[in-house]
């Protein structure tokens, strides 16, 4: 069995798999470093980002699976997954042999494996969307942090931008260190950057506006007078909103 390996990218990907049929690779696996261990009697072959021979690989996938099916793919990368680079493979691998679009093709274990990333991509991803929760900083911009299971920022930014398209925010992923920024006009990736090793946002001070905490004090209030006590449910609660979002949510 050849390993090959990529730097994590999509376009790395996408070149990891030009290069399994260029070097005629029977059962090739794909993996970033990270994610592949040792391996002693095994080929492993790491494989560069290559720009010309990705794009002609996802030209092939379009006309095949469409742009919403090259998407897809584009989208199971952010779960992050372990074997998230097999998935892909095997779903263009099918595509390619059968020259067919074999995205709603279940009885194939790399597209059933892919449709349910997608299934939990979508759910983090309205979880998300329903579940940060803005401050007012002093400079006049919107700070909210999250820490996904998945790397859904991406999958986000249009919803925040058309939402709240008349002020500035910023919305910070503290699991990636890195972050989104609206500026009134566009949505732009953010670094952050620290000298001092293992710090991240959730300990760098930041000013908050003044009027910030009495709005916090009157949404709680409106929590709770909203509240039936006698019609609580417990259970129920949970499974809209699990315990591990409560963090996000002022009313909490």
């Amino acid at each position: 069995m050849s390993f090959l390996i990529y730097d994590g990218t999509f376009d790395g990907l996408m070149t990891a798999v030009f290069e399994s049929y260029a070097l005629k690779l029977e059962s090739p696996q794909v993996y970033t470093k990270d994610q592949l261990g040792p391996q002693l009697f095994e080929q492993v072959l790491e494989v560069s980002s290559d720009e010309e021979k990705a794009l002609r690989v996802k030209t092939k996938i379009k006309s095949i699976l469409g742009q919403n099916g090259l998407q897809m793919l584009w989208k199971a990368t952010l779960s992050e997954g372990a074997e998230v680079g097999n998935i892909v493979l095997g779903v263009v691998r099918y595509a390619l042999k059968t020259e067919k679009n074999i995205l709603k093709d279940y009885g194939h274990p790399s597209v059933l494996s892919l449709q349910e990333i997608m299934k939990k991509l979508s759910r983090e991803r309205h979880r998300m969307t329903a579940f940060v929760r803005f401050k007012l900083a002093s400079d006049q911009v919107y700070y909210a942090t999250i820490e996904p299971d998945f790397d859904v920022l991406p999958l986000i930014s249009d919803h925040f931008k058309n939402r709240y398209a008349d002020q500035k925010w910023m919305i910070f992923d503290l699991k990636r260190n890195y972050g989104i920024f609206y500026d009134l006009r566009k949505v732009i990736p953010v670094e952050f950057h620290n000298p001092e090793a293992g710090q991240s946002l959730s300990v760098i001070s930041i000013e908050w506006d003044e009027t910030e905490k009495e709005f916090q004090s009157l949404w709680k209030n409106y929590f709770k007078s909203t509240n039936i006590a006698s019609r609580k449910n417990t259970k129920l609660h949970l499974q809209h909103v699990p315990r591990r979002y409560w963090k996000y949510l002022v009313e909490k």
